[in-house]
């Protein structure tokens, strides 16, 4: 019986022991999702941690440095119990901070643990105890990313979760609580996030200026001068950093720059030196994102020289503060005169005649000699203080409703005073003058700005000398003499100017507004001026036509006596004509008779000499017969009549008046041509 009891027992312990070990490996096995890690915990064992040791590294009880990757894992239960956790996601908006339940204690004054590149991203915590790693806050950053990073050896906190297993008496009661929030470690979700610098859109108000203005006029029409603009524009901008980790500054020193300012001391040219001071050396560190970089480089805690232009970055909030700052845009026709708070120690180069400050090389702690002109400029607010100066040509209005300089002559009001016989106006002027870029720095040192310049020194002087001018002067003195008024007033201001170093290219009166009382005194002397000039003018006019008849009077005689004079010539070259053709007639005739007279007595001479052959020939009566009958031939007159009537029948009648027929067919055919002595063909 007894011997059967123990059977019994044997077999039911043999059946526990079997079910205990069918349970034991079944728990064995652990299932660790995709997105998480097993964190294994040695609950039974010989060796135990040492003082302040969290993480076994050598099968020590308690969380072992190995976790469980995702899947299924056999671990012996009940030695081993394992704890999923989920692993850290860091999403695109964010960045994941580190704060390290283990290792090594960080030195004396040190904030944040020293990081090592051989950590990476702490995913080996092992590797991390073994190699130094040191408690507390971490100096690198995590990325956008999933990590499998130890949730005892580590805390990670993101903007949206803090990850890990807190191990502090009051973190963890924090967490039994509610769970861990940022606010647990003096954080907020903004700060957890990277940093983007990007450009800014500022809506300013903007004074209506008399120079195109066009548009911004037809948008506030009949508003007035002051009434202002709003627009909106684009700004650039930088980060100034400032370090929370470092040795400290060096004595006298605002800010941190890398190795110092000993590469400026060397250089001569000032605007090398300029372009030295602003070729940040944040490429050795990464913009402050590898903070070990910058502390091994020398950087030192407190305000950064170098600031970090736009872009994202992630930074340490721990060990980096980043505020915005604009960069300095420099226009063309102005420039920028910088004074500075850092860098090497004032040495004054103005001389000793200048009484106003000191003016220092680029460099040195003090106002810059070399202005910085035209273009975009990253120059650390903090550090220096940049005035902007016009180097064109500015023109000042003392007028209630024109402005053309911006704010610059916004408070410039129309100027108003008492003339000596006490009527009360208003003068509207304009001024004009110039600084050179050069001298931009002696006129900052005097006057600290150039509305310092326009508000204290241009308004006083050339409001009182006007007033004072005026009250000295009769009203229509004043305005009779307004050319050598401004001639004086150009003078005064010039050499008023000229002890700030400022060009003054004019002065000019735009309006008087006189007085009522005055301006109608005035305009009837006008009228009375004008009506006199008027009476005189038409008084000249009568004059003028009284010499103009009288002038077309003589103007009508002297036709007259031109056409006599004509007349008389025309009759004397007539005369001297006929005399000229008469004298030419005589002696033509002269000639042709001594011509015909030479021609008649050759002519007769070969009639007589012709006769006297004929009548050697025919004789002498025969000759005369001859004569007879050519004479009767060469008449015009006929002879006979043409027609003979005779009586009878004869033959010699017949014959007779066929002759007296022949005769005069003869004569007729031998008609002599008037002017010649000889007949017609």
């Amino acid at each position: 019986m007894f011997a059967h009891t123990l059977h019994l027992i044997g077999m039911g312990l043999g059946g526990a022991l079997a079910l205990a070990v069918v349970i034991c490996f079944a728990r064995s096995w652990r299932y660790i999702a995709p997105n998480q890690q097993g964190v294994v915990q040695l609950n039974f064992g010989t060796r135990k941690l040492s003082l302040g040791q969290i993480i076994a590294l050598n099968g020590e009880c308690g969380y072992q440095a190995r976790t469980l990757s995702p899947g299924w894992n056999f671990v012996i239960f009940p030695f081993y119990s394992v704890t999923a956790v989920e692993v850290v996601e860091i999403g695109s908006d964010e960045e994941g901070l580190l704060i390290a339940q283990v290792g090594e204690a960080p030195p004396v004054g040190a904030r944040t643990a020293h990081y090592k590149p051989e950590f990476k991203d702490y995913e080996d915590i092992e590797f991390f105890l073994r190699n130094g790693g040191q408690k507390g806050k971490q100096r690198w950053v995590l990325r956008p990313g999933t990590y499998r990073i130890h949730p005892v050896g580590f805390l990670v906190l993101t903007s949206k979760k803090v990850y890990g297993i807190p191990i502090d008496p009051e973190l963890k009661a924090l967490a039994f609580k509610g769970g861990l929030t940022l606010a647990a470690f003096g954080l907020n979700a903004v700060q957890v996030r990277p940093t983007v610098i990007r450009s800014a859109s500022v809506v300013e108000e903007a004074r209506i200026e008399a120079e195109a203005v066009e548009s911004e006029l037809r948008q506030v029409a009949g508003k007035g001068r002051n009434e202002p603009v709003r627009r909106q524009r684009m700004i650039n901008m930088m980060g100034i950093v400032t370090s929370q980790e470092g040795p400290p500054l060096e004595d006298g020193q605002l800010a941190g720059r890398l190795g110092g300012w000993k590469d400026i001391e060397g250089e001569v040219d000032d605007k090398k030196r300029i372009n030295r001071l602003l070729s940040a050396q944040n490429t050795g560190h990464k913009a402050y994102q590898d903070f070990e970089a910058f502390l091994a480089a020398g950087g030192k805690a407190g305000l950064q020289h170098d600031p970090v232009t736009e872009g994202m970055y992630y930074f340490n909030p721990w060990l980096v503060t980043v505020e915005p700052a604009p960069v300095l845009h420099v226009l063309e026709g102005e420039v920028a005169v910088i004074k500075s708070r850092v860098g090497l120690v004032e040495q004054d180069i103005s001389g000793s005649d200048f009484k106003f400050g000191s003016i220092v090389k680029p460099g040195h702690r003090g106002l810059w000699s070399e202005p910085i002109r035209t273009g975009s400029w990253f120059f650390n607010p903090r550090c220096y203080e940049a005035t902007l100066v016009p180097t064109r040509i500015l023109t000042l209005y003392w007028a209630d409703s024109v402005n053309a300089a911006g704010t610059l002559d916004e408070n410039l009001k129309t100027i108003a005073a008492k003339s000596r016989d006490g009527f009360e106006f208003k003068v509207e002027l304009q001024v004009q003058i110039h600084i050179s870029d050069v001298r931009a720095p002696r006129v900052i040192s005097m006057v600290g700005s150039i509305e310092n310049l326009v508000n204290q020194v241009l308004q006083s002087s050339v409001g009182n000398y006007f007033r004072n001018k005026i009250q000295s002067m009769q009203a229509t003195e004043f305005i009779q003499q307004r050319d050598s008024v401004q001639q004086a007033a150009f003078e005064y201001i010039k050499d008023n100017l000229d002890q700030y170093e400022v060009e003054t290219l004019g002065v000019f009166l735009q309006d008087i507004k006189l007085p009522e009382e005055l301006a109608k005194v005035l305009r009837e002397r006008e009228i009375a001026s004008q009506e006199i000039e008027t009476f005189k003018r038409q008084k000249d006019a009568q004059d003028q036509r009284i010499a103009t008849e009288q002038a077309a009077g003589v103007a009508d005689q002297q036709r007259d006596l031109a056409k006599s004079k004509v007349a008389i010539e025309i009759a004397s070259n007539a005369a001297q004509a006929r005399k000229q053709q008469a004298e030419g007639e005589a002696t033509y005739t002269e000639r042709t008779g001594q011509a015909e007279g030479k021609a008649s007595a050759a002519k007769g001479k070969g009639i007589a000499e012709g006769l006297q052959a004929q009548r050697d020939a025919v004789g002498q009566e025969a000759t005369t017969l001859i004569r007879v009958v050519e004479s009767l031939v060469n008449s015009r007159q006929p002879l006979m009549p043409q027609v003979l009537a005779m009586g009878g029948a004869g033959g010699l009648e017949g014959v007779g008046a066929t002759l007296t027929s022949f005769l005069h067919k003869l004569a007729s055919d031998r008609t002599v041509v008037p002017g010649s002595d000889k007949p017609a063909a």
